[in-house]
């Protein structure tokens, strides 16, 4: 399946990397939160052994379960499903936040981080004009030039548009909610949030 994965490409997966280069040393439990038919959760468990992937999508996690890989798939909802406390190494999520509460989702992400755990989120905010008109118009010839070169594959999962929350929005509510962590502006429409959750 690893195979079949590299050759898919779309503006989530590109962001995929900077998932997986979150993931710390020793990492034994990783969560992907809204994992969809799992193609993050196949590349997490390359390097973590413990993998659980949950999506509210039954079709999708349907197509996860039907593929190679040692991970725990559930059909639930993030936000009430009675995982531990403190029970991950990594939680991970990508174009999820916006179906959900977004400051509700960040702080169970927190919470189910062991001290010393990573959360790595890529998102989608919605856009303020005419502040990112300049992100929207490099967006579209990067978009046009990476899709000429890898094509484009369509996930089945269900997508939600325009994103509730601003990308200023998003921004301070990652400052409040995980304080110290790192906000960044993507070109293909997307952010990403990762933090490291204190020892102490």
């Amino acid at each position: 399946m690893a195979a079949k994965d590299d050759r898919r490409w779309n503006h989530n997966i590109h962001y995929h990397p900077l998932i997986l280069r979150s993931v710390p040393g020793g990492a034994q439990r990783a969560l992907d939160v809204g994992c969809g038919e799992g193609m993050l959760a196949r590349g997490l468990r390359r390097t973590v052994p413990h993998v659980t992937g949950i999506d509210l999508h039954a079709p999708g996690i349907d197509q996860a379960r039907d593929q190679a890989g040692d991970i725990d798939y559930i059909v639930g909802d993030f936000l009430t499903h009675p995982f531990e406390p403190a029970s991950f190494d990594v939680v991970a999520s990508v174009a999820t936040l916006h179906h959900m509460d977004a400051a509700a989702a960040l702080a169970r992400m927190r919470d189910l981080l062991r001290p010393g755990g990573v959360l790595a989120v890529v998102g989608l905010a919605r856009n303020t004009y005419p502040k990112d008109l300049p992100y929207v118009l490099a967006g579209v010839a990067a978009n046009a030039a990476l899709r000429a070169v890898k094509g484009y594959w369509e996930h089945p999962s269900p997508t939600v548009w325009p994103p509730p929350v601003t990308y200023p929005e998003m921004r301070a509510l990652a400052a409040r909610t995980l304080p110290g962590s790192r906000y960044r502006r993507h070109l293909l429409w997307r952010y990403s949030i990762t933090w490291r959750k204190p020892r102490d």
